[in-house]
């Protein structure tokens, strides 16, 4: 048998191994911690018309970024997509740095950072140069204004009595902005009864639109008012007052509903006052 002697340099040895042990066991302890809290974070989605949604950045594809907007309470989280050329600005939270990255990489080579990065879409390339070409013809026809630009948001909105059976749309309207609005779907009101987002005939003297149908798709800018709007299958219409956008089912009894109605919501950019 082999045999070793405990020689000074093997105590000093041993004792720096314990030493850097105690020193990295409160540092991993506190790295799981972060881990833990890290998913409560939300980064900040700032569109070209001023408007600004909160939510968790989680995949990018087709041009499209999809978000997760809610706190997710009873597990609901409301699912949102943005079209990459509505987006001003994207501020990460430092907890999802690591995700930012993974976004950018499908499109350029990014460097590392220990900051938030920052994403800006690709600007435009600038037009020709078109001085030595000759002026063109002026008619006397009036020329059309310009169509004005939307950007698009989709959201599914449960049919139960989660979150007081309101979904978070995440879009922060502002008044004299203009909002097209179309639904498609098929949820269960129970008893037996099944609607779309045109609703059904019947009788319900506890649903907010008692004279709309049951089961018909609904909306309300902002938390503090009772100014309900009766969207159906489609609805074009301009938003009377600055707040978030809810959507919900227009039925009393929400507690044995089931399925959600897919939304789309395309907003005008830069409509409205700011």
């Amino acid at each position: 048998m082999e045999s070793s002697l405990v020689t000074p340099a093997l105590v000093e040895l041993l004792a720096g191994r314990i030493i850097m042990k105690q020193i990295l066991r409160p540092f991993c302890c506190l790295l799981i911690v972060l881990a833990l809290f890290a998913p409560a974070l939300a980064d900040t989605i700032r569109l070209k018309d001023g408007s600004v949604i909160r939510g968790q950045v989680i995949a990018f594809k087709d041009q499209q970024f999809t978000v997760l907007i809610g706190s997710g309470a009873q597990g609901r989280r409301s699912r949102t997509t943005i079209y990459v050329e509505d987006i001003e600005s994207i501020e990460f939270d430092s907890a999802t740095t690591a995700a930012a990255s993974a976004l950018a990489n499908e499109d350029t080579a990014t460097t590392a950072s220990s900051t938030a990065p920052v994403y800006q879409p690709p600007r435009n390339n600038p037009p020709p140069d078109t001085s030595n070409n000759p002026p063109p013809r002026v008619s006397n026809q009036t020329l059309p204004s310009s169509s004005p630009t939307f950007f698009t948001i989709k959201v599914a909105v449960r049919a139960d009595n989660a979150n007081n059976g309101w979904s978070n749309s995440g879009l922060v309207v502002r008044k004299g902005q203009r909002l097209r609005i179309t639904a498609t779907g098929r949820v269960s009101l129970g008893g037996n009864r099944f609607a779309t987002p045109a609703g059904i005939p019947g009788t319900d003297n506890d649903k907010l639109m008692r004279t709309e149908p049951t089961g018909a798709l609904i909306a309300v800018i902002g938390d503090d008012n009772d100014d309900f709007l009766l969207i159906g299958t489609r609805r074009d219409f301009v938003a009377q007052r600055d707040g978030v956008l809810f959507l919900g089912v227009n039925e009393g009894n929400l507690a044995d509903n089931t399925g959600t109605y897919d939304v789309v919501i395309e907003a005008e950019a830069g409509g409205g006052p700011r």
